[in-house]
């Protein structure tokens, strides 16, 4: 007899506790139906209609260290890259309406990794200039710097980094000058 009364309140608060665990489950389904999250970017902006034509003139190379194949490589990568992302026509008349210049201001390798008394890492870094002129409206003319770094091991040469990370530093300086141009960042 004590060992019905005993399950029968061991019921109860099983009742009692599931009640209250389905109360919590439709509450928390409740918040979530009407909770909305949002994500946008507010500083950037469809290109403006009167936009129509850019121009972008060959891209320098003034770093005291040379890397021959970056230059043309920047170039060709940012032509392609707006060609294919935006509605913009190139040309190569001094009337387009975003004129982009600028030139690689530095190139270069650095110790980050020290292992014992030897070096184990080293970063390549390419500084860029970017000019960017917007004839339509002048006071959305800019310069900036753009920069991007590789971690390499330190066994590795330059030559040897620039053969393999070659493409990889190409397209992360490209699309960073892109988004400087196009996304107000």
């Amino acid at each position: 007899m004590i060992l019905k009364s005993k399950l029968k309140g061991n019921s109860k608060k099983a009742i009692s506790n599931n009640v209250v665990l389905i109360a919590y489950c439709l509450l928390l389904i409740t918040c979530f139906n009407f909770a909305t999250c949002k994500y946008g970017f507010n500083d950037t902006g469809a290109l403006p209609t009167e936009v129509k034509t850019f121009r972008v003139n060959f891209f320098e190379n003034r770093a005291e260290y040379k890397n021959p194949q970056l230059s043309p490589a920047l170039t060709e990568r940012l032509k392609q890259k707006i060609i294919g992302t935006t509605r913009l026509k190139q040309t190569n008349d001094d009337d387009a309406h975003y004129d982009i210049s600028g030139y690689v201001s530095q190139y270069y390798t650095s110790t980050t990794g020290i292992s014992g008394n030897n070096t184990s890492l080293n970063r390549l870094t390419a500084n860029f200039h970017l000019i960017f002129k917007n004839t339509l409206d002048e006071k959305k003319s800019f310069e900036a710097d753009v920069t991007y770094s590789i971690d390499f091991d330190a066994n590795l040469s330059l030559s040897q980094v620039e053969q393999s990370k070659g493409e990889e530093i190409a397209r992360n300086l490209t699309d960073a000058i892109f988004n400087k141009i196009f996304s107000n960042w």
